[in-house]
């Protein structure tokens, strides 16, 4: 009796999680039906769209290790520091998740604009960041941090505090502890927050369509498409950039396994 109730409520929850999937299939199987292969073949030999992907995927992944180098040690701090306003902290780090996309544009428009402090000073040395891949990747590193800040706390989280402080005790520098201890045992979850800080920067529209709106990232791209010419132009390269996304994902999925 047991066991078919058990087997009863298996399959409940499989017929529930065959709906979830059937959801996220759905839409990109038409969306791979749509377009024919002559015209995602010439989509792919298209210059203006094989140089937006490659810039969107670079820009991103150039954001995203550029910016671990600030977000991990934060994260650290989150993880093992208790200090007054913590709460807020960890509240502002969830904010860019919540707020919508083109509330950030704007925010970071008035930061960045040549008015601003910031966009005189960088004005001063050639640096401009409206329009330009330096604007783009800000954006995208807006929205995209939390998602490595999280990471990486939880990580660090998971660490066990008794290994820092044996090897502490036993004359280890800090440093040392946390390049040889608390790093290594984070970096599966860092990894993770990684891969996920540059999946969110390649698909931002909100925030990077305010900042620049040229150089096209491939969503903008995709979108300048549709409202131009229809949703038979659209598709070819939404489904290029999806397999694109797919092969980064699975590559960089199966390396997270094996760290």
């Amino acid at each position: 009796m047991n066991t078919q109730s058990f087997s009863a409520f298996q399959l409940f929850f499989m017929l529930l999680a065959a709906v979830v999937l059937l959801f996220i299939i759905a839409p990109l199987l038409h969306l791979l039906l749509a377009a024919s292969p002559v015209e995602i073949f010439q989509t792919i030999q298209d210059k203006e769209v094989t140089d937006s992907m490659g810039m969107t995927l670079l820009t991103s992944a150039v954001v995203s290790l550029s910016f671990s180098v600030f977000a991990i040690p934060l994260a650290y701090l989150l993880a093992r520091r208790q200090f007054w306003g913590k709460q807020m902290v960890e509240g502002l780090i969830d904010l860019p998740i919540m707020i919508p996309h083109s509330a950030a544009g704007i925010a970071l428009l008035g930061v960045l604009s040549r008015h601003s402090l910031l966009g005189q000073v960088a004005d001063s040395v050639g640096v401009k960041f409206i329009g330009t891949t330096y604007g783009i990747g800000l954006a995208m590193a807006f929205v995209s941090l939390p998602f490595l800040l999280n990471a990486a706390r939880d990580g660090f989280l998971s660490v066990p505090e008794r290994y820092e402080k044996a090897a502490l005790s036993l004359g280890a520098s800090p440093v040392r502890v946390f390049f040889s201890i608390s790093l290594p045992l984070a970096s599966r979850n860092i990894f993770s927050g990684l891969i996920m800080m540059f999946a969110r920067g390649i698909s931002e529209f909100g925030a990077v369509i305010i900042i620049a709106y040229h150089p096209m990232v491939t969503p903008v791209l995709i979108y300048e498409r549709f409202t131009a010419f229809g949703l038979k132009y659209a598709q070819p390269v939404s489904i290029i950039f999806i397999f694109i996304s797919l092969v980064f994902f699975s590559v960089l999925r199966i390396l997270a396994k094996k760290r």
